[in-house]
């Protein structure tokens, strides 16, 4: 059996939909996957060993130039690489209409989240077949649900294994113990003040671990570039490809981010991660793992460092607990 998954954006939503993939793998080795992603986060899908080829689109992008005829050529190339792969079901795990109109260009049955489900419920007109999940669930959850119910199995929802490794990388000048700290996030409102940053990386120091950055764009940069300036110990990684940044937060002792992807993405390799959420509210699609923890800011307080450096000890020990 030949399944399609959509589940185009965002990153920290492709990382929530491993779990489902480890769990079909398992459960159904008579089924191969192909995935449908924004082109950013390519990379991200390739981690998974189960994915045989990944097809690419460029809504956000296609967006902002909906008359252009290049447009319009890579949409009509992707609607006739799709059918040529005959796929036998698409699981459109995205449940909203822009992803459900690229999932009808492969003109094979479509299986879903209902109305009742679905995140939009006019994406549910383009379905054959549809699956009623809470939507009370975390992102991880529902997902593993609509796959087993889509591919008729029974995920085992007490165990939580995204089946990615880190990938292999160049990480020359990174080794010891080091803590990867991802200020970078996409609103101003989810960014911990630079000053904290700083302060974290002092405390990492005083603990003998040694304090690794980076950044994306010339905002953070800035960041990456004070945190690094006020402790001379950290390793400040230029920007880099997606996947070379992840194989080193892979390699990581420890991750300490923002409500951005690539701490989903820590959490999702089993490494100690703790995230600091403070405009969002992480119960249903925050980090999850054995080793993740989210620290949310309460009305009226702040997350400190000495909290955050409270709770990476805890994780750390829990780590160091387990069974090789």
């Amino acid at each position: 059996m030949k399944v399609l998954i959509v589940k185009t954006s965002s990153m920290g939503d492709v990382i929530h939909t491993f779990p489902a993939v480890e769990d079909a793998r398992l459960n159904r080795p008579d089924v191969s996957f192909d995935w449908c992603v924004e082109e950013a986060f390519a990379g991200i899908v390739a981690l998974h060993p189960a994915i045989d080829r990944i097809h690419t689109v460029a809504i956000r992008r296609w967006r902002k130039a909906l008359l252009d005829g290049g447009t319009w050529r890579e949409a009509t190339a992707l609607r006739r690489i799709l059918r040529e792969c005959r796929y036998d079901l698409v699981i459109e795990a995205q449940g909203l209409l822009k992803s459900a109109l690229v999932a009808r260009q492969a003109g094979a049955p479509i299986a879903g989240f209902d109305r009742s489900s679905a995140r939009e419920p006019s994406a549910t007109l383009f379905y054959d077949a549809t699956y009623t999940v809470p939507r009370d669930l975390h992102a991880i959850e529902r997902t593993r649900r609509l796959f087993g119910l889509a591919l008729g199995y029974q995920p085992d929802l007490s165990a939580l294994d995204s089946g990615i490794v880190p990938p292999a990388g160049d990480i020359a000048g990174i080794s010891g113990r080091t803590a990867f700290l991802l200020h970078g996030t996409s609103r101003e409102d989810k960014k911990w003040p630079a000053e904290d940053w700083i302060e974290t990386a002092r405390l990492l120091v005083e603990r003998e671990m040694t304090p690794v950055t980076t950044w994306s764009n010339e905002r953070e940069k800035a960041v990456a570039e004070a945190i690094a300036g006020a402790v001379p110990s950290t390793i400040l990684v230029p920007k880099s490809p997606l996947a070379e940044i992840a194989a080193i937060i892979g390699h990581s002792t420890l991750i300490i981010g923002a409500d951005t992807g690539l701490t989903h993405l820590a959490s999702a390799f089993g490494l100690p991660t703790v995230a600091v959420f403070l405009a969002t509210e992480p119960g249903l699609t925050g980090p999850r793992g054995q080793y993740a923890s989210t620290l949310l800011a309460a009305p009226g307080e702040r997350v400190t460092p000495a909290k955050v450096m409270a709770e990476t000890e805890k994780l750390l020990a829990l780590k160091l607990r387990a069974p090789a």
